[in-house]
């Protein structure tokens, strides 16, 4: 079957598009830069800049000195021709951040607790007062991306079930659309670290990888040829339900502290595990931050053999090739940790990976949803140009 020739409409959209991800990716350039970088002729660059700067997208920040002849008008994307909004929702706080179309935060603000009665209200609410931070009307984002623990249906965007929020359920993203506007999307906030980790962590330049999540939750973000995997109704990476040897199997799924990998390497086991080891700390983070730094390599042996039990059973499935360890643990455990990790695993299975600490500062749960609404922000931007 032949396809039907491009039109210049779509050969515009198309240059046009390309334009703004090289700006966004190496900064600004003249006219003749562009050309240089794509290939276009200068009047078709100049074209495409005037094109992009009548619809607000690209301005002139400058001038570009030559060795001959004048100097040459430097454009660059315009950061306030689109917001978007990443958000973190837990039930003792909301916590939201906004990015200009260029990935810059412009504010981040921590709401909460979480209003049992009205969730949709607060979140609402919390929202509102970041856009008044950022001096910008909530009108203005483009798009909102919600990251939360639970299931969500790939299929409609909706959530299955929520661990700790019991009116986060069937029907909350139509509410969220209808307070919020339909750019609302809400994705699991693991799956959100991953995406954070694959654009600026430990995962940069790594299409296959599985992110291993150890805090109060346990969870697994997994990417497959960079892209995200979420299995056929959500639940791919739920692995605080792994069966493992020792622990009893999980009698109710509607709670996740009756998993048996939960039970492993949950906060009430590192706790107890601490205590047996005379590990001070008042968490779990704590607590090996002050086996890193004071040797308890007793401990740490143990810690990293039931994380390497999780990384096996994914390895010999998946064969991801790295994994990254994150949440509190591996936050804390750095790569000392992971190299125990990594050693435990290699004795487990024939195909043990690579596996490395996060190297992200701040939340990674906003990160990875600020990720994705600009990569949704921009799909829509950038393709409408003409």
């Amino acid at each position: 079957m032949s396809r039907p020739p491009g039109t210049p409409r779509l050969l515009r959209r198309l240059n046009d598009r390309a334009a703004l991800e090289l700006l966004l990716a190496d900064g600004p350039m003249t006219r003749a830069e562009l050309g240089d970088r794509t290939g276009l002729s200068r009047v078709t660059a100049a074209q495409l800049f005037t094109r992009l700067e009548e619809r607000g997208l690209v301005e002139v920040i400058g001038e570009r000195g030559g060795s001959r002849g004048p100097n040459a008008a430097l454009y660059d994307v315009v950061p306030s021709s689109a917001y978007v909004a990443g958000l973190e929702v837990l039930p003792e706080r909301v916590t939201v951040g906004i990015a200009d179309i260029t990935g810059t935060v412009v504010v981040e603000d921590v709401a909460g607790p979480l209003d049992g009665d009205d969730p949709i209200g607060a979140v609402h609410d919390a929202v509102h007062a970041a856009c008044a931070a950022a001096q910008i009307e909530m009108s203005r984002l483009r798009t909102l991306v919600i990251g939360t623990r639970g299931m969500v249906d790939p299929r409609t965007g909706d959530m299955r079930f929520s661990y700790d929020l019991a009116a986060w359920h069937v029907g909350v993203l139509a509410s969220l659309r209808e307070r919020l506007g339909g750019s609302v999307t809400i994705e699991n906030d693991v799956n959100l670290v991953a995406l954070a980790e694959h654009r600026y962590g430990a995962a940069v330049g790594h299409d296959d990888f599985v992110v291993l999540w150890t805090s109060v939750g346990q969870g697994l973000g997994v990417m497959l040829g960079g892209r995200l995997h979420r299995g056929a109704l959500g639940g791919a990476g739920e692995i605080g339900w792994l069966p493992v040897p020792g622990e009893p199997l999980p009698t109710d799924v509607g709670h996740p502290q009756s998993g048996s990998y939960q039970r492993l390497v949950g906060p009430e086991a590192m706790a107890k595990l601490a205590a047996e080891h005379d590990v001070p700390g008042d968490t779990v983070a704590d607590q090996i931050r002050a086996a890193v730094a004071g040797g308890h390599d007793t401990y740490l042996h143990e810690v990293a053999h039931r994380l390497a039990l999780g990384v096996a059973a994914v390895s010999v499935v998946i064969d991801p090739g790295l994994v990254v360890l994150s949440g509190d643990v591996g936050g804390a455990g750095g790569a000392h940790l992971a190299g125990m990790v990594e050693t435990a695993a290699a004795g487990m299975c024939p195909n043990a990976p690579h596996v490395v600490a996060t190297s992200m500062a701040g939340n990674p749960v906003l990160r990875g949803a600020l990720v994705a609404a600009l990569d949704r922000a921009r799909d829509e931007v950038f393709s409408d140009t003409v």
